[in-house]
C-alpha cells in the first residue's frame, strides 16, 4: 500500500504553477548549480497569486553544508515584466528526506510538507520520484505522531488538529488560535483521505467506524514509545528554532531587501538599501526603524 501514498503524493506535486513561478524556480536552480528539485509551498500555491513573497525550498545534490538548515534568501526579480519576490530555503534533498522520516530532531519539514507542495522545477524524472519518497516520508511521520496525540476515536480532522496544535506549540513562532482549522480548511481536498493512508503505508493498523471515524489501533507500548520520540523533539523546538534565528540573522541573503519591503508593504513608508545596510542588516536596524518612526510620525501630521 506505499505505493498508493506515493502514487497521491507523486499526483500531487505536479499541481499545476503558473509559468511566473517555474521560471523563477528555473533561474534558482540554474544559480544553485547542483539542484535536484525545487518545491513550491505556501498560499500562493494554492491561490495561484504572485503577490507578497513566493516560497520556494531548493533541494540539493550531495551532503548538507550547514550543520543548521536550511540556509535562507531572499530574491526579488523581474520576468516579462511581472515584478517577483520569494524567499528561499535551500538544503541536501538527503537532509530533507531523514528530516521529513521523523530521523532529525527537527520538527518543520515533516509539518510543512504534509501540507500542499508542488515540484516547481526538477531536474529529471528520477528527481520526481526521490522528492515524492520524501513527501511520502512527512505524511507517513505527520500520520504517525497524529494518531499517538489525538483522541482513542476521531475523525481525520480531529488527529490533524491535534497534529498541528502541538508542532506550533514546540516553535518559536506565534499563530493565532484556531490556524490548525483554517489550515484544513483551505485545503480540504489534499486532506481528505490522507490520513489513513499514510497511516496504511505506515503499517498504522486502524478501524474505520460506521459513525465515520477512525479508530487507531495503537499499541499502548507503540503510543508510549512515540510520544518519548515527540517529546524529546518537542522540548528541543523552541531552542532549535531560535538557533535558526540567530543564524538567519548573519546569514539571511538578502535580508536588508526583504525587510525593507516588508516594512514598506506594512507601513508605507520607503526605506532606501545603502551598501552599508545591505552588508550590515541587524547592525543597521535601529536608524531604520528611527527613521520609518519619523517618516509615520510626519505622515500622520499632514493635514487631510
Amino acid at each position: 500500500m506505499t505505493q498508493d501514498l506515493e502514487g497521491r503524493v507523486t499526483a500531487a506535486l505536479q499541481r499545476p504553477v503558473v509559468p511566473e513561478v517555474r521560471a523563477f524556480a528555473e533561474r534558482l536552480a540554474l544559480a544553485a548549480g547542483n539542484a535536484v528539485a525545487v518545491l513550491f509551498y505556501g498560499s500562493n500555491l494554492r491561490t495561484g497569486s504572485l503577490d507578497g513573497v513566493l516560497d520556494f525550498y531548493v533541494l540539493t545534490e550531495g551532503p548538507q553544508v550547514e550543520k543548521i538548515w536550511p540556509r535562507v534568501s531572499y530574491h526579488e526579480w523581474t520576468w516579462q515584466g511581472v515584478p517577483l519576490r520569494a524567499k528561499v530555503a535551500t538544503m541536501a534533498l538527503d537532509t530533507f528526506r531523514a528530516a521529513a522520516a521523523g530521523e532529525l530532531l527537527d520538527t518543520t519539514i515533516w509539518a510543512r510538507f504534509v501540507q500542499p507542495s508542488g515540484i516547481a522545477w526538477q531536474r529529471d524524472e528520477a528527481a520526481l520520484s526521490r522528492v515524492a519518497a520524501a513527501v511520502s516520508g512527512a505524511a507517513r511521520t505527520a500520520a504517525r505522531l497524529a494518531v499517538a496525540l489525538g483522541p482513542e476515536t476521531g475523525t481525520a480532522g480531529d488527529y490533524w488538529r491535534a497534529l498541528f496544535r502541538a508542532t506550533y506549540a514546540a516553535e518559536f513562532r506565534v499563530e493565532k488560535a484556531g490556524r490548525e482549522d483554517s489550515i484544513l480548511s483551505v485545503n480540504r481536498e489534499h486532506f481528505d483521505g490522507l490520513l489513513p493512508l499514510a497511516l496504511t503505508a505506515d503499517d498504522v493498523r486502524f478501524e474505520r467506524l460506521p459513525s465515520g471515524t477512525l479508530h487507531p489501533q495503537l499499541s499502548p507500548r507503540d503510543r508510549r514509545r512515540m510520544l518519548a520520540w515527540w517529546k524529546r523533539r518537542q522540548r528541543l523546538g523552541k531552542p532549535y528554532n531560535v538557533l535558526r534565528l540567530l543564524k538567519a540573522s548573519t546569514t539571511f541573503e538578502g535580508a536588508a531587501r526583504y525587510a525593507a519591503w516588508k516594512i514598506e508593504r506594512h507601513t508605507g513608508v520607503p526605506v532606501t538599501i545603502t551598501p552599508w545596510r545591505e552588508r550590515h542588516p541587524v547592525l543597521s536596524a535601529p536608524g531604520v526603524l528611527w527613521h520609518v518612526w519619523r517618516a509615520k510620525k510626519a505622515m500622520e501630521r499632514r493635514p487631510a
